[in-house]
């Protein structure tokens, strides 16, 4: 087995897919871990659209409920290749056609999905800059920023794992920023090592980092064939925002 079929055979979104209807526990448990780590576009997209943030709030814990609970992954096209464009039709028929049933549900409902006191959406909705007018723009911004906050969480993870946590923070700017702000003699003495090290150790960083990206665009894909297609329209959508 190729190593891209190894890494679809335990994608996210590939289980729900195989699934069919996502009734299975597995494809269930798949379908909450990214509906968890990428409701924050979907949120951002309610809000541009001029819902309030009570209204936000009440529509995408709902939709995420009816995908979960409700069976509305069943009347939408679980076919669709990548979760994101699957989520965005799925979101706009549900606010076209389901919001004032689930407005009421939601009121009387107990169960939640999202904390939103922990999630804080209305903090980071304020710090989006208001020039990306188009939903959809903006949609598809938060879309590909989150998926480079997930690479860097799990390389993150790894690099504390192997009690390197301080190394991780002093380097990842050569993966999120202007790298030549921070030039390497600089690092290297922050970290009271060579500048040999700190470039061996930021080109092992980089590749790693590649690595893990591609498998976290991999999650929201439902062939392997169209991982690289999506991963560079993520990259070009970050570059044109001015944000990779």
């Amino acid at each position: 087995m190729s190593q891209d079929a190894s890494l679809f055979a335990t994608t996210h979104w590939s289980v729900v897919v195989a699934a069919g209807d996502a009734g299975s526990p597995q494809a269930h448990e798949a379908l909450e871990r990214l509906c968890q780590s990428y409701w924050y576009p979907l949120y951002a997209y309610v809000r541009r659209l001029g819902r309030s943030p009570h209204d936000a709030q009440d529509l995408t814990q709902e939709f995420f409920l009816q995908l979960l609970e409700h069976g509305y992954l069943a009347r939408a096209d679980p076919r669709k290749g990548r979760f994101r464009s699957f989520l965005l039709v799925a979101l706009n028929h549900f606010l076209t056609n389901e919001w004032h049933r689930a407005h009421a549900l939601k009121r009387g409902g107990a169960f939640s999905f999202l904390s939103w006191e922990q999630c804080a959406p209305e903090e980071r909705y304020r710090a989006e800059p208001f020039a990306t007018e188009n939903p959809e723009h903006l949609f598809e911004q938060r879309w590909a920023m989150t998926v480079i906050e997930q690479a860097l969480s799990r390389l993150r993870r790894e690099f504390i794992e192997a009690s390197r946590e301080q190394e991780f923070d002093a380097l990842k700017v050569v993966l999120t920023g202007d790298r030549l702000a921070v030039p390497y003699a600089g690092l290297a003495e922050r970290l009271s090592t060579t500048e040999a090290a700190v470039k061996m150790t930021v080109l092992r960083m980089r590749r790693r980092f590649g690595e893990v990206l591609r498998e976290e665009v991999a999650h929201t894909v439902a062939d392997p064939a169209e991982i690289d297609d999506e991963l560079r329209h993520l990259l070009a959508v970050l570059a044109a925002s001015g944000e990779a």
